[in-house]
């Protein structure tokens, strides 16, 4: 059997409508998850989003735990700014960062599993 056919005897299109509904209903929120997961399926910017977790951090402090330039550092948190999943606030010269309060009930128990899942040490 070819994996791409389908085969069936009957199609139950009260099913079909109902699951096109929820689809309609949940698009702007699948969107928004879409994009979110799309900024955070790079390793740099999802290893900023799981510091920014636990608390805000300005530039040189990500920089300094991730070993990168300032400069490569700034380039991902912009990404993540221009997405609206971090926030900046400045307070003097330093701007910190943190999760957008919008994304937390999604990012925060996919980021809470990483540290769940590791091993003890």
């Amino acid at each position: 059997m070819n994996p791409t056919s389908c085969v069936r005897v009957f199609a139950d299109t009260d099913h079909i409508q109902q699951c096109q509904e929820r689809l309609a209903q949940a698009a702007p929120a699948l969107s928004s998850l879409a994009s979110v997961l799309a900024l955070a399926g790079n390793e740099v910017r999802l290893q900023l989003l799981f510091l920014l977790a636990d608390k805000q951090l300005c530039v040189c402090d990500l920089a300094d735990v991730l070993r990168m330039n300032i400069s490569a550092v700034s380039q991902h948190l912009r990404k993540l700014k221009d997405g609206g999943v971090v926030t900046a606030r400045k307070v003097g010269q330093t701007v910190f960062y943190s999760l957008n309060a919008e994304h937390l009930p999604v990012l925060q128990p996919l980021l809470a599993r990483l540290t769940a899942t590791q091993p003890a040490q």
